[in-house]
């Protein structure tokens, strides 16, 4: 009993799942309009495009890699599946495949950078970054179509709404399929080969590699799943954005990055979950959304989420330490 006990208590997962209960306290005490409806309607909203890409970066970073092309690489291909749509008279749903092949395509031109050619993922990724961020600055601001409009069927992927007028109520769709997906990969990440050679490659890749596993493979892999991931997140984005803006999207990446962080991935890789991914990126949106409600502005949400992923990684530090010994 005192076992079990002690594995929930030092499980970070469980921990932040504390952290977001007092932050849900915390903020419906002090502002009356943090508990309305339309308030975690939105809060639901603005988080399905920062899990996507949380949910993909998770593979990478458990390998001890990282992708900074996530941020740009979603706005980008929003921008440019949303300029097929409106100049080319693409149909939508073409236009959500190719956001998603996009995103496959960068992701292996990520693993092949970082698995086959052995550039540092830093540099390797900063570099793609950099060409989606020029990609997208080649289209025009691009709205897709809105709820009403022909087309606009693929809003009713994340939200739906039942009734008119005042009677009516919208449901957050979006949050059952993020749910599906959380499990499916975890599923994947713990009782799959392709997430055992994951974890194998994050823990040591040279002991990976002489035990047989085929290395580059997997970490290609690992980022082709960023990339399917970053494309899915650009049609959630798309779906949420009334206007998708060129030359955005750098810095975006770091939400997503952080929740994966503060949802327990080992700092160093070889440890991960993407339920703790989940848990994570809830932390960040509650922050994100709760802090302006009780008077916080930009500035003090960026350094409070900065003192939070600091107290996550000094949590991982300290856990490696004590399993050391």
């Amino acid at each position: 009993m005192t076992k079990k006990k002690k594995s929930i208590l030092s499980d970070q997962r469980f921990i932040v799942l504390l952290v977001i209960i007092v932050l849900c306290a915390i903020f419906s005490g002090l502002s009356k309009e943090f508990r309305q409806y339309t308030t975690i309607l939105s809060m639901l909203d603005f988080s399905y495009y920062d899990l996507l890409m949380a949910i993909g970066v998770t593979f990478p970073l458990i390998t001890g890699g990282v992708d900074l092309s996530i941020g740009t690489g979603m706005v980008a291909y929003a921008l440019i599946g949303g300029t097929l749509i409106r100049n080319n008279n693409c149909p939508v749903a073409l236009a959500m495949l190719i956001c998603i092949v996009l995103g496959i395509a960068v992701g292996a031109l990520n693993g092949v950078l970082i698995g086959v050619m052995n550039l540092p993922p830093f540099l390797a990724t900063l570099c793609t970054c950099m060409i989606t961020r020029g990609a997208g600055s080649l289209c025009s601001a691009t709205p897709w179509p809105g709820l009403t409009q022909p087309g606009g069927w693929f809003h009713t992927i994340f939200k739906v709404t039942v009734g008119t007028g005042r009677s009516a109520f919208r449901y957050p769709l979006g949050f059952l399929w993020m749910i599906i997906l959380v499990l499916v990969m975890e599923y994947i990440l713990n009782h799959t080969k392709f997430g055992r050679y994951t974890i194998a490659i994050g823990s040591n890749k040279e002991a990976a590699a002489l035990s047989g596993i085929n290395t580059k493979f997997y970490h290609v892999m690992v980022y082709v799943v960023c990339g399917l991931f970053t494309g899915l997140a650009a049609i959630a984005y798309a779906a949420v954005t009334p206007t998708v803006q060129p030359g955005t999207g750098a810095g975006l990446e770091m939400d997503a990055i952080g929740g994966v962080f503060v949802g327990g991935v080992a700092a160093t890789g070889g440890y991960g979950s993407v339920i703790g991914t989940f848990v994570g990126i809830f932390v960040i949106m509650l922050l994100k959304t709760g802090l302006p409600y009780i008077g916080l502005q930009a500035n003090w949400q960026q350094i409070i989420t900065g003192i939070v992923l600091i107290v996550a990684v000094l949590i991982d530090i300290l856990k490696e330490k004590k399993a050391a010994h």
